[in-house]
């Protein structure tokens, strides 16, 4: 095969209600650019990543010089062409690059008849659980879809557990004062005895307030306590006052750093991305550095539609050191731009693709769709809170919401 063309297309796709988190919030939708890589056979590989808008179109299709004619089975060339790490000090194309390894997998596996997790070594899971990913969230305009209490938090983690069948809950906070949130966290705990839990708050907290914080939730079933606090030097000096381990997917999300995470252990657990990491064989690789050192593996979720969630599955089914749930915006999604609809959930857990390449195709109506909902409304500020338009975060934090 040889690469002739690549498109880009950005789509916004509707949420539940708008996500709250320590920056500010997706304002009620996520904005995700679409990624095709065409093949001289008439294949067609799928790619996604965050973002986007006509920067993010024009920077995929800017690709294109360095594509055309390339092997899409030549990954590893891919890697040093597009994001070379000194030349990366000025391109930043790591996610870009993610999105053209995806598509180039998903083409390879399509054009062999094989899903990608036997190119990957074959699958040694068949499902992936998923923890519930619960959220702090402001009002629809229409009122519904608030998750600001206590009660509102528990009830709708039961929704979520009789629907899809999680038994593993991880609270998004850094939103509110970090008592209130702990109170709400303990509550969700206390509600479904057997069921582990985890906290974010996105590195908002202090360390000495990290400390604190993890020393009121320390008597529960906590999976780990994902950045607590920013940084490696002050998730080291939390890490050395709670019995809690530590995750993260902010201060380790490339070898240079988890290499001095090895040298000097600051994290107990690392979430790989298939995004930030700059694809899926990146995240095997340092998946096998963390089982030769011991350390945990988790799967982060950067608000995927369904294509990047089938790179996830494909990351899950082949790691066999995922010793925990992954992590998913999906079920937030009011729908998908992938033929049949939103992969099901089953007893938490999805189940791994086995059609060829990724295992997922395009719906072309619902790309159209999606993509002129975007050019409607365009992008939003993840980093700002629209009920709190003059509010910008410091880190630590301390200028938190109003719960009342």
């Amino acid at each position: 095969m040889k690469i002739v063309d690549i498109r880009a297309t950005t789509v916004t796709m509707p949420l539940e209600a708008p996500l709250r988190h320590s920056n500010g919030a997706h304002w009620g939708r996520f904005v995700r650019t679409v990624v095709e890589v065409e093949a001289d056979n008439g294949l067609i590989g799928l790619g996604e990543m965050g973002g986007g808008g006509q920067s993010a179109e024009a920077a995929v299709t800017g690709l294109k010089p360095y594509l055309v004619g390339h092997d899409p089975a030549r990954t590893e060339a891919l890697r040093w062409m597009l994001a070379n790490p000194t030349a990366s000090l000025y391109n930043n194309r790591t996610q870009l690059l993610a999105a053209i390894e995806f598509a180039c997998l998903d083409l390879q596996g399509r054009e062999l008849g094989v899903p990608v997790h036997a190119l990957l070594g074959g699958k040694v899971r068949s499902h992936v659980p998923f923890a519930s990913y619960l959220f702090f969230r402001h009002p629809n305009d229409d009122g519904t879809g608030e998750i600001r209490t206590a009660e509102q938090l528990v009830a709708h983690a039961r929704e979520l557990v009789d629907q899809h069948g999680f038994s593993v809950h991880k609270l998004k906070g850094g939103v509110f004062p970090p008592d209130y949130e702990r109170e709400c966290f303990r509550a969700l705990a206390e509600a479904f005895p057997g069921h582990r839990v985890r906290f974010d708050p996105n590195g908002a907290f202090s360390v000495e307030e990290a400390i604190r914080f993890a020393r009121g939730i320390e008597d529960l079933d906590n999976d780990y306590l994902e950045d607590p606090t920013w940084g490696l030097n002050g998730m080291r000096r939390v890490r050395e006052n709670t019995p809690i381990p530590l995750a993260t997917n902010t201060v380790v999300v490339n070898f240079e750093q988890l290499a001095a995470n090895v040298r000097d252990p600051a994290v107990d657990v690392i979430l790989l991305d298939t995004t930030f990491w700059g694809g899926i064989r990146p995240c095997i690789k340092a998946a096998g550095v963390c089982e030769t050192f011991q350390l945990g593996v988790a799967v982060h979720s950067s608000g995927e539609l369904g294509i990047q969630l089938a790179t996830m599955l494909h990351l899950g089914a082949v790691v066999p050191n995922l010793s925990f749930a992954a992590d998913a915006h999906y079920h937030h999604l009011r729908d998908d731009i992938i033929a049949g609809g939103k992969l099901p959930y089953a007893d938490g857990a999805i189940a791994v693709p086995d059609a060829p390449g990724l295992g997922v195709e395009l719906d072309r109506d619902k790309l159209a769709e999606y993509a002129e909902l975007f050019r409607e409304l365009g992008p939003y500020p993840y980093d700002r809170d629209p009920a709190r338009p003059d509010w910008y975060p410091l880190l630590p934090n301390s200028d938190w919401a109003d719960p009342s």
